[in-house]
C-alpha cells in the first residue's frame, strides 16, 4: 500500500506565498514522478505540475512563472512553492505520484489540501 500525505495549505491574501509539501509512505520500489493538481468547485481538475526522477519538470499554463516544483530534500517528498498567488489559484491542491511497489506501476493521489486566496 502507498500514501500520500499533504501539508501546507492554508488562507492567503492575494499576491502572497504558501508552500505545498507531500510525503509518500508505504511500499515503494521506484518513484517516477510526482505532481500537483488543482481542483476549482465546478471545475474538473487540472494540472499545476509534475516532476519526473530525472528532474524533468512540467507545468500548467496558468502557473508558469509563478509556481515552482521540487523534489524534497526528504526522500519521496515532493514540493510546491506557489508565488503571486490570485484569487483564481483557489482550489483544492491533490498531490499525485506515479509508483512502482515491486509488481505493478500504479497512480497514487492524496487526499487534498485547500488553498484559497482572497482577493
Amino acid at each position: 500500500q502507498v500514501q500520500l500525505v499533504e501539508s501546507g495549505g492554508g488562507l492567503v491574501q492575494a499576491g502572497g506565498s504558501l508552500r505545498l509539501s507531500c510525503a509518500a509512505s508505504g511500499t515503494i520500489v521506484r518513484l517516477n514522478a510526482m505532481g500537483w493538481y488543482q481542483q476549482a468547485p465546478g471545475k474538473e481538475r487540472e494540472l499545476v505540475a509534475t516532476i519526473s526522477s530525472d528532474g524533468r519538470t512540467n507545468y500548467g499554463n496558468s502557473v508558469k512563472g509563478r509556481f515552482t516544483i521540487s523534489m524534497g530534500n526528504a526522500k519521496n517528498t515532493v514540493s510546491l512553492e506557489m508565488n503571486s498567488l490570485k484569487p483564481e489559484d483557489t482550489a483544492v491542491y491533490y498531490c499525485n505520484a506515479d509508483i512502482y511497489t515491486g509488481w505493478r506501476t500504479s497512480e497514487y493521489w492524496g487526499q487534498g489540501t485547500q488553498v484559497t486566496v482572497s482577493s
